[in-house]
C-alpha cells in the first residue's frame, strides 16, 4: 500500500454517536500480553463469538465486546479500519482466527486490510494475512441508503437504484 491509509469517518445514526462516552469503550491492544489480559476478563460465551474492533488513527488496535458499537470502541473518532475479529489459542498463545470489515457505522472498504494487518503486526498478533470475510459497502447516490453489496449485485436494497462500483462513503 502506498501513501497514508484511508480515514473512515462515522456514517451511522446520529443517536448512536450521541451515546459515546468520553474515552470510548475500546481497549488498546499493543502486545500479546495486552490481548491475553483483556481476553482473561471475558466469559466463555463472549469468547465464543467475535469482538468489535477498530484501528484508531494512530494505528493501534482497539477491542470491545461484540455488542459494542464501533463508534463507541473508537471514542467517536475516525478510524483506519473497523470490523469484527475472533481469536483462538494456538501453540500456547492467542492468534487471530477470523477478521472482517463488518461495520455498518464506518462502512470501511476491504482495502482497509493493510491498516488492520499493520495494527495486528505491531501488536505481535499472528493473523490470517487477509480479511477472512470481506464486506462491500456502498451508499446509494439516489436515496442515500447504506448498502451491503452481496454476490456482486450493485443494486440498492432500499430504492432499487444502481450502486457505484467504487467505495463512496
Amino acid at each position: 500500500m502506498t501513501g497514508e491509509p484511508r480515514r473512515y469517518r462515522y456514517v451511522g445514526p446520529a443517536d448512536v454517536l450521541a451515546t459515546v462516552l468520553p474515552g470510548g469503550e475500546g481497549r488498546p491492544i499493543t502486545s500479546p500480553a495486552d490481548l491475553a489480559a483483556w481476553l482473561a476478563d471475558r466469559g466463555p460465551a463472549e469468547l465464543a463469538e467475535p469482538f468489535t474492533f477498530v484501528v484508531d488513527l494512530g494505528g493501534t488496535l482497539r477491542l470491545a465486546p461484540r455488542r459494542s458499537e464501533h463508534v463507541a470502541c473508537a471514542a467517536g473518532e475516525p478510524v483506519r479500519g473497523a470490523g469484527e475479529i475472533a481469536f483462538r489459542r494456538a501453540g500456547g498463545r492467542w492468534i487471530v482466527s477470523e477478521v472482517s470489515n463488518q461495520s455498518t457505522g464506518y462502512c470501511p472498504d476491504p482495502d482497509c486490510w493493510p491498516a488492520v494487518a499493520d495494527a495486528l503486526d505491531r501488536a505481535g498478533l499472528a493473523h490470517p494475512g487477509e480479511l477472512t470475510a470481506p464486506v462491500v459497502f456502498r451508499r446509494c447516490p439516489g436515496c442515500g441508503g447504506r448498502n451491503l453489496v452481496k454476490d456482486g449485485d450493485f443494486v440498492c436494497a432500499v430504492c432499487g437504484g444502481e450502486l457505484p462500483e467504487e467505495w463512496n462513503f
